[in-house]
């Protein structure tokens, strides 16, 4: 087997990720409830962000969207009746999204957050497969600030 020796540039990070982002798209999939969409298009940027990233995963911009892809999919799970993955979704993001409070990037966190702090004791104790713990099942609306990131 021969190894590939010859120096590789580094890229610089991807920090054009940043400068497209686009909260309404968030808003629109998450106030739609289109959560798996959701989850693919923040699981893309943040692959996007870290690839390159002298920090990669600990880039504070690369945590807050893998903490809305954790958030996401807790709300999604939930209602698709995998209460064990909301449950370890839920924990995740709370400790994620717990440092970005209560807005980062022009997102306001504490509406998500205040949502999984009370979703989190009714998904304690259920079945893996239980039905949604809340009827009708309604969340904040994605909130943010258009002037920002």
């Amino acid at each position: 087997m021969l190894l590939d020796l010859q120096a590789r540039p580094i890229l610089p990070p991807d920090r054009q990720v940043l400068s497209e982002l686009d909260w309404g798209e968030v808003a629109t999939l998450w106030n739609n409830n289109e959560l798996g969409a959701l989850h693919d298009w923040l699981n893309e940027r943040w692959s996007r962000l870290i690839r390159n990233s002298v920090l990669g995963q600990s880039d504070p911009e690369a945590e807050l969207l893998q903490a809305l892809a954790f958030a996401t999919l807790a709300l999604f799970f939930t209602q698709n009746q995998n209460q064990e993955g909301a449950l370890l979704m839920l924990d995740d993001a709370l400790i994620a999204l717990g440092k970005y409070r209560p807005a980062y990037l022009g997102v306001r966190i504490e509406p998500i957050y205040a949502t999984l702090q009370e979703l989190r004791p009714m998904l304690v104790g259920l079945a893996p497969n239980a039905d949604c713990p809340m009827w009708p099942f309604v969340y904040p609306k994605f909130e943010f600030d258009r002037a920002n990131p």
